[in-house]
């Protein structure tokens, strides 16, 4: 792969100039030209929609027009809630990129977090166009796709500062600072004018990498006159400075100085290679073999390691098979399941079902990440269930072990004080962040009329005097259940939900064919919803709301789906009355002569 991704890098440095003057002479072709639409001159506005990442928190995608050309911003996924059982992902809904695919020029990706690669293969099935993303995330995204083995995808790698042009839009990759490595922001010029995305971002004087976001990039574009900012919301609500990588690094080494004696596990997630690197060095400044467990922990340190992204001595790696070999203060585990995930490393471990590895009391648990919102009962029952193996644990709470890789209040005030652009609409965070941040820019002086907070489908209007929602795009959630896709509200998901709260009743009958009468009686197969003590009973007075049923329907039309209509509405009615609880009821006809 880094063969073809440095071919196309050296083809787009040697098309697109990364200075200051291309950008300008690229911006002054842009105002020349008015396009010509349905054989007459026109000045098409700029549009942008949101399939996603508003009033949400994951599956971020926006879509960006002009014209006769269409951006894509990211493809995004998120988890599913607990209404939503057997589901493994939740989509953005793609029919309206699908409607107008011929116009979309390409993909360009923020960073290689889930929340803004892991639709990739899916948008993929329908959609073949370019993706433009940094190495690491080029890489991460190719990970994904070895999963799916019939996508293929033009990957092309760019580095900060790059520029390339994609239809009538000339795009800029600008570095900012996050919780994994290779994450930009996009500066896209448009016949209407600058319009900057931000992706996710934290300002941090002290990153890892020594990389700081582009601060002097983001003055230098706001000289041209920046048109519409959309922004990371996550952290509005929150007030200050969020904690410097280096400060968490810090704290986890004083607790490392502090357990010579202990087993360290440390639970992160595996995509924040900087947090990654930090445990690998404090590892191996105190004589601590690292062990990783879990999947998706192995896969990215794989891939960051290839890639140069994330460097340690390999010679100090074992196999976590190979951790009872050693003594417990010469070892430190990295693991997956910082959000209690039902079969993730550390989950399992708690429940006591990892085979390799066993808590006990010479154990120590850091948890150095937050809890994604919804998942705060799961992560507290693994806490639990890790004490009551008599392990200490660490966390969030109790110390400085984790940080967001989102901007706090004072940083979000820095970038739009370095921006000042014209018109603002916040985005990725649910409601609260959106208007939390329209709030700032407002406090910041932006007029109220400047700034929008958009919904999921909402397509906005953006000219030189004007931001305005002006219509809906389809929108919406597709559901990815470990074989398909499914539409959300489906048919499939209301049964599921039925089946998990109240159970499911099978009632199988005998019927003549001939004469329409019963041929032996009913038998009902329950599931969920009737206690042992009270099933004979029970079944067999609903065996008799059965029979009587059949008893009252006339057969002339051998309507069997009458038939089973009646038992349903029936079978169901009666549970009601009896035990308050309505199961699915699925009769099951039989034909005899």
């Amino acid at each position: 792969m880094d063969n073809i991704l440095n071919e196309e890098e050296t083809s787009l440095q040697k098309q697109n100039s990364t200075s200051t003057e291309t950008t300008k002479e690229t911006t002054k072709k842009f105002h020349r030209r008015t396009p010509r639409f349905n054989g007459q001159k026109t000045a098409p506005a700029l549009k942008l929609s949101f399939l996603g990442g508003v009033g949400e928190i994951g599956k971020n995608m926006y879509v960006l027009e002009y014209g006769n050309d269409m951006l894509v911003i990211d493809a995004g996924l998120t988890f599913p809630s607990d209404d939503m059982p057997g589901i493994d992902l939740i989509i953005p809904d793609t029919n309206y990129l699908l409607q107008n695919k011929d116009r979309i020029k390409g993909l360009i990706v923020t960073h290689g977090h889930e929340d803004h690669i892991g639709a990739i293969p899916y948008f993929l099935q329908n959609i073949n166009v370019p993706i433009y993303a940094t190495r690491l995330t080029c890489a991460l995204i190719e990970n994904k796709l070895k999963e799916h083995k019939k996508i293929k995808a033009k990957l092309i790698s760019v580095k900060p500062k790059t520029v390339i042009k994609l239809g009538v839009f000339s795009i800029e990759f600008v570095k900012v600072t996050h919780s994994i490595g290779g994450a930009v922001g996009f500066a896209i010029t448009t016949p209407a004018g600058i319009y900057f995305h931000t992706g996710d971002f934290k300002i941090d004087y002290t990153p890892i990498d020594g990389e700081m976001m582009d601060l002097a990039r983001l003055s230098e574009i706001n000289k041209k006159g920046v048109l519409l900012l959309t922004a990371d919301s996550t952290n509005a609500e929150r007030p200050g400075f969020s904690i410097s990588e280096a400060k968490v690094g810090k704290t986890i080494d004083n607790i490392f100085s502090q357990n010579k004696q202990k087993r360290i596990i440390v639970a992160t997630f595996a995509s924040n290679i900087y947090r990654v690197q930090q445990l690998l060095n404090i590892a191996e400044k105190y004589g601590r073999k690292i062990a990783f467990s879990g999947r998706s922990m192995i896969n990215v340190c794989e891939t960051a390691s290839k890639l140069g992204d994330l460097k340690f001595n390999k010679q100090n790696v074992i196999d976590i098979s190979q951790v009872n070999r050693y003594a417990d203060g010469e070892i430190c585990i990295l693991s997956t399941g910082t959000q209690g995930e039902a079969r993730s490393a550390l989950t399992r471990m708690a429940e006591g079902d990892f085979n390799k590895i066993e808590i006990g009391e010479n154990d120590l648990i850091i948890f150095s990440s937050s809890a994604i919102p919804g998942n705060e009962k799961a992560i507290n029952n693994v806490i639990n269930l890790l004490y009551k193996k008599g392990a200490e644990v660490i966390y969030e709470s109790i110390a400085e072990v984790h940080t967001s890789g989102h901007a706090y209040q004072e940083e979000l005030k820095t970038l739009h004080a370095l921006l000042k652009p014209k018109f603002f609409i916040p985005v990725h965070g649910e409601y609260r962040h959106l208007k939390a941040h329209a709030n700032l820019a407002e406090d910041m002086g932006m007029p109220k009329q400047n700034i929008l907070v958009p919904d999921l489908g909402d397509q906005i209007t953006i000219t030189k005097n004007t931001l305005q929602k002006t219509g809906v795009v389809p929108c919406g959630a597709l559901l990815i259940d470990g074989v398909g896709v499914s539409e959300v509200g489906s048919t499939i998901l209301r049964d599921r939900m039925q089946l998990s709260e109240e159970g499911v009743c099978v009632v199988v009958i005998t019927i003549s064919m001939i004469t329409g009468a019963l041929t032996s009686k009913p038998d009902i197969i329950s599931r969920g919803f009737i206690y042992k003590n009270d099933e004979t009973n029970i079944i067999e007075e609903a065996k008799n709301v059965v029979i009587n049923t059949i008893s009252q329907t006339d057969f002339k039309s051998q309507d069997w789906g009458l038939i089973k209509s009646n038992i349903r509405k029936n079978l169901t009615g009666y549970f009601a009355r009896q035990i308050k609880c309505r199961p699915m009821v699925i009769p099951i006809i039989l034909e005899t002569k």
